[in-house]
């Protein structure tokens, strides 16, 4: 739908449709041949191939037409893993990748509904229908197993639909391989490809431990998050989350990360962004470039002291981290005594997005 909108003009290749992908994946030449024989008569000369991952090798009849035609390319897809392990021209300096995020809190502005967003998900479909729970079904079941399997990225297709469930319960926390393996029945290693192909084909995103300049022993595991809280909460069978409950606690770090990670990236600022968290447990779930800023989820209407002990203990470390922010479901903002800002998370996603928080 956006490039529709932005491109309206344009040439379209839609691999979906079987005709056109068995015609180009038996010659990929076509591409260059037909626009060639088009020329200035294609009415634009901006061209949407959408899909791409499907035929990596139209990336080396693209390459051509850059160089040697008028002709300019939005390429979309799902997958970079497929395009990298099939050896495609990956049009190295000629091309500027993007990357899409569901729904944030700026482009909904009043619209914008924490619980349901929570709930339903952060992918627009899902997010504006009722019946977001057969979305979800039909996604999980149609794209996350079987387009999983048709690219051929899992042999063993049941055992990375129990890995799936697995890994939605292990969403927000500390990666621990063998115990998943265990729970699935395969290997360490398996397990470890399995989460590269979650972040291979954007549907998770690994943090990972700040671990400069330690005072104390600091925990160097990795952290996952699902791209769609929504896709967690169905594979986790989560129900029904309300605020005051440890799920949706765990659902608003998720947002929080997903906040941070798609202003990351649309603002093109690509900061650095971290987790802190020492031996004994104490944590502090983000910390952004070189403690320039840290910051704590709590889904809980009245901080406490004991909401605040991580960026409490994260300041004794490190004395020099500029900003602490706790985002809460408090009615109002507030400052602690020792300088820690206790923000509504309405007001966080507000001035994050604004700028004010990550310059």
């Amino acid at each position: 739908m956006l490039l529709k909108s932005t491109y309206p003009n344009a040439r379209w290749y839609d691999l979906l449709k079987t005709d056109l992908y068995v015609r180009l994946a038996e010659r990929p030449s076509l591409l260059r041949e037909e626009l060639l024989y088009e020329g200035d008569n294609a009415g634009s000369n901006i061209v949407v191939i959408d899909e791409i991952q499907k035929i990596p090798q139209l990336l080396d009849e693209v390459h051509w037409l850059i160089e040697n035609t008028k002709f300019a390319f939005a390429l979309c897809g799902s997958s970079a893993r497929k395009v990298r392990r099939g050896h495609a021209n990956l049009l190295g300096g000629r091309a500027i990748r993007h990357e899409l995020f569901g729904f944030v809190s700026a482009e909904l502005k009043k619209d914008f509904d924490l619980v349901q967003m929570i709930n339903h998900g952060y992918l627009p479909r899902h997010y504006l229908s009722r019946s977001y729970e057969n979305l979800l079904r039909s996604y999980i079941n149609d794209y996350l197993k079987e387009e999983i399997a048709a690219e051929a990225l899992v042999r063993n297709l049941p055992a990375f639909s129990q890995f799936l469930r697995a890994a939605a319960l292990s969403d927000t926390e500390l990666l621990n391989y063998s115990t998943i393996a265990r729970e699935c029945g395969v290997s360490s290693p398996a397990v470890k490809e399995y989460f590269q192909i979650l972040v291979d084909t954007m549907l998770a995103s690994f943090l990972e431990s700040y671990q400069k300049r330690p005072k104390r022993r600091v925990i160097g595991a990795s952290k996952v998050y699902f791209s769609d809280v929504g896709v967690v909460n169905h594979l986790a069978k989560r129900g029904k989350l309300q605020p005051g409950s440890e799920l949706f606690g765990k659902a608003f770090e998720n947002w929080v990360f997903h906040e941070l990670n798609a202003y990351r990236v649309y603002s093109e600022l690509y900061f650095d962004l971290s987790y802190w968290r020492l031996a004994s447990g104490t944590e502090v779930d983000f910390i952004v470039n070189d403690m320039e800023l840290a910051i704590e989820a709590k889904s809980s209407a009245k901080i406490t002291h004991d909401h605040l002990r991580g960026l409490r203990e994260l300041a004794k470390d490190h004395p020099k981290v500029k900003r602490r922010i706790l985002v809460s479901l408090e009615s109002r903002s507030r400052r602690s005594d020792d300088g820690i800002d206790i923000m509504t998370y309405s007001e966080f996603a507000k001035r994050l997005w604004s700028g004010e928080l990550i310059r």
